[in-house]
């Protein structure tokens, strides 16, 4: 068995991992199972490389979300107030498990079937404004507005209030070192707006929007105190469904695109095809996922993973974009295939915290990229390949920008 390393051992840097991910992953994939590096914030991490380990640890119990359970000194995470902080990502059961089921009901298949029409006329509305351009930048004109408007809708946010989330996001995911004061005022902001958004929706709720349905579950007055909400866990959930509620999605979106227009073949196979658009989104999700990486975790006893020993407390990084580029899962990961079999990506995760809004983001992700391949003939990358770029986080991959042309728009019946 491997001894632990009192101090990073691998000479990757979380800017290498950002700038390489795929070709730095598959490196270390290749010379072993677990690597201790420097992590975001500078302290040392775990960084797990293989699919089986990787999916294993995703459910294991063993492996913590609460940062109660890191070693003092050993974690610096985004600090929130308990208001935001008190949710889903920093729980374990039985907590998680209370408030999730509060939660699940909303995003069950059935419930986000019932969201097609809605979400295909946001789809097509987008691409109505883009109808007399001839090209535009991607990213901030249709693969963000479109699960903004979403889950705002879901949560019954109003138009008008919708502006500055996408802002906020931005500094949260990729903080600026050199600005600390950018995330302290974003953090803020959105607590400020949330607290405005729930008394809004105590005094006049809506008659079907989730955040109205979730305060009526807070403030009930019955004997089912198990399964009442405290308010910064009302808070809480708020926060979490509108930042993980879109984000994901947006690079889902964005990235497919990009991967299709980098396999002319695989484009033309679904645009002959487009029966096969769930199973391109679920390749496309492995290909290039919007999470590098899944939550932190912390052991809460010395967990032997690939022989090594990983000591409780620490904190441990699951490279699910390098699980799911693993040739011991897949055949030929590096290539984009849309008719492969060998599936079981981790792009949303496994267990206990498999991400709540998977079947959402799975509508979504199918009806922006069919209607994209429906209606714009000729979508084309307008800018050199080499001069994308990419947000210059570990947390998200996603691109900055995605200028793209078109030789017409298609009117949205066919």
């Amino acid at each position: 068995m491997e001894s632990v390393a009192a101090e990073p051992s691998s000479s990757v840097s979380p800017a290498q991992l950002v700038a390489d991910p795929y070709g730095v992953a598959a490196r270390l994939r290749e010379s072993g199972p677990v690597h201790r590096m420097a992590g975001p914030d500078g302290l040392p991490v775990w960084l797990v490389t293989r699919y089986q380990d990787v999916r294993q640890a995703l459910a294991d119990s063993r492996f913590s979300l609460d940062k109660r359970n890191a070693l003092p000194g050993n974690y610096r995470g985004l600090a929130l107030p308990p208001a935001l902080d008190a949710n889903l990502l920093n729980m374990d059961p039985p907590q998680h498990t209370r408030i999730r089921r509060l939660v699940s009901q909303a995003f069950t298949p059935r419930r986000v079937d019932r969201l097609r029409e809605p979400v295909q006329r946001l789809a097509d509305d987008l691409v109505d404004a883009l109808e007399s351009r001839g090209g535009v930048e991607l990213i901030s004109e249709y693969a963000a507005p479109l699960p903004i408007a979403v889950v705002c809708d879901l949560l019954g946010v109003a138009p008008a209030d919708r502006r500055d989330f996408r802002a906020w996001t931005d500094v949260l995911i990729t903080p600026d070192p050199a600005r600390p004061e950018a995330a302290k005022a974003a953090v803020g902001a959105m607590l400020d707006f949330f607290g405005g958004l729930i008394q809004q929706k105590r005094e006049n709720p809506g008659e079907e929007d989730l955040l109205s349905a979730l305060i009526a579950v807070r403030d009930r007055n019955d004997d089912q105190q198990d399964d009442r909400l405290t308010e910064d866990e009302l808070t809480s959930l708020a926060f979490l469904i509108l930042f993980a509620g879109y984000e994901n999605t947006v690079h889902l979106i964005g990235n497919g695109v990009l991967a299709l227009l980098d396999h002319p073949d695989q484009l033309a196979a679904l645009r002959a095809d487009p029966a096969r658009i769930g199973a391109a989104v679920e390749e496309l999700a492995r290909y290039d996922g919007p999470a590098p990486l899944a939550l932190r975790r912390f052991p809460m006893v010395d967990v032997v993973i690939g022989g090594v020993t990983v000591p409780a407390g620490e904190t441990v990084l699951l490279s699910l974009a390098s699980a799911n580029r693993d040739p011991q899962q897949f055949g030929c990961p590096e290539r984009l295939d849309l008719a492969r079999t060998d599936t079981g990506h981790l792009a949303l995760g496994h267990g206990i915290h498999y991400c709540l809004g998977a079947p959402l983001a799975r509508l979504e992700t199918e009806i922006a990229l069919a209607t994209l391949l429906r209606r714009l003939p000729g979508l084309a990358l307008d800018a050199p390949r080499d001069e994308l770029r990419w947000r210059p986080s570990m947390r998200a991959r996603g691109l900055l920008a995605l200028p793209v042309s078109f030789s017409s728009v298609l009117s949205r019946a066919l």
